[in-house]
C-alpha cells in the first residue's frame, strides 16, 4: 500500500489572520520586499500598522566603483522610505549596523529585543537563520538576532534594564526558509505592490535585478521573474500567487 506524504498539501493551510501590528526585520534595504514585501502590503491594505526594520546602512550594496559610501547610504535611505510607501508600511526604523559588518552578540540581541518589545508586533518576520547555504554574513547574525531577541523579548528576565514589558508575537515567519510550513496568498495588487516596492532600490538594479534600473525590457524580465517566483513559492501548497514561510510560535 503506498502512503501520501504529501496529502496535506493538496489544502494549502490558513493564512494568517491580518494582524493589528508586523514588524519585519531585514539585514539590509531590500531584504524585507524580496522576503514578505507581498504580505506586508496584503496586510497594509487590511489596516496593519507595519513597521519595517533594517539592521545595516546598506553602504556597501554597489557594484560601481565610483559611488561614495556616504552617498549610497543616502540613497539607499530614501529608497527605503519609497519602498515603504509602495508597501503601505508605516515606519522605517534603521538600527545602524554598518553593512557587511554585523556580528552576532549579546548587544545585538539586546537591540531586537528592545525593538520587538518597542513596537509590540502581533507578526514578527525576518530572515531564517538556518537557511543552508546563505553566503551573506549579515543575513545569518541578522536571522539568529531575530530569533533570539524574539525569545528575550518575550521573557521578563531578559534585559529589564530596558525598562520595556515583556512582549509576545503569536507567530514569527521566516522568509528563504529550508523548511516552509506556512504560505500567504497574494492578489494581483499586492504583486503589483512588491515589485513596486523593489523597483524603487532602483541602486540595487544591477546587483540584485538584472538591471532593471537601466531599459523597458530588462524591468519586464525581472518582473517577470517575480511573478514566477511567488508562483513556484504557492504551487507547493496550491496556491497561484503566494511567499513561503517557515513558521514559529513563539
Amino acid at each position: 500500500m503506498t502512503t501520501d506524504r504529501y496529502g496535506e498539501l493538496r489544502d494549502a493551510p490558513p493564512p494568517l489572520a491580518a494582524p493589528s501590528r508586523a514588524l519585519a526585520l531585514g539585514a539590509h534595504p531590500d531584504d524585507i520586499e524580496f522576503g514578505c514585501g507581498g504580505t506586508l502590503a496584503k496586510w497594509a491594505a487590511a489596516g496593519c500598522h507595519v513597521v519595517m526594520a533594517i539592521m545595516t546602512d546598506g553602504s556597501k550594496g554597489t557594484w560601481d566603483p565610483s559611488m561614495e559610501p556616504g552617498a549610497l547610504v543616502q540613497q539607499r535611505r530614501d529608497e527605503q522610505d519609497a519602498a515603504a510607501r509602495a508597501l503601505g508600511a508605516t515606519e522605517v526604523v534603521w538600527l545602524g549596523h554598518t553593512d557587511g559588518e554585523v556580528v552576532y552578540s549579546m548587544d545585538l540581541r539586546a537591540q531586537v529585543c528592545r525593538l520587538i518589545r518597542e513596537h509590540r508586533p502581533d507578526v514578527f518576520l525576518s530572515h531564517d537563520p538556518w537557511q543552508r547555504y546563505q553566503l551573506h554574513p549579515d543575513h545569518r547574525a541578522t536571522g539568529t538576532a531575530a530569533v533570539d531577541g524574539m525569545v528575550a523579548a518575550r521573557d521578563h528576565l531578559f534585559f529589564p534594564q530596558q525598562g520595556l514589558g515583556p512582549h509576545r508575537p503569536s507567530a514569527m515567519l521566516l522568509w528563504s526558509a529550508d523548511v516552509v510550513d506556512h504560505w500567504e496568498p497574494l492578489a494581483e495588487g499586492d504583486v503589483a505592490a512588491k515589485l513596486a516596492a523593489l523597483l524603487a532600490h532602483e541602486s540595487q538594479g544591477t546587483t540584485t535585478m538584472g538591471g532593471a534600473e537601466v531599459d523597458v525590457e530588462k524591468r519586464a524580465e525581472f518582473e517577470d521573474r517575480i511573478r514566477t517566483w511567488v508562483s513556484e513559492q504557492g504551487s507547493a501548497a496550491g496556491i497561484p500567487a503566494a511567499e513561503s514561510f517557515k513558521r514559529l510560535t513563539p
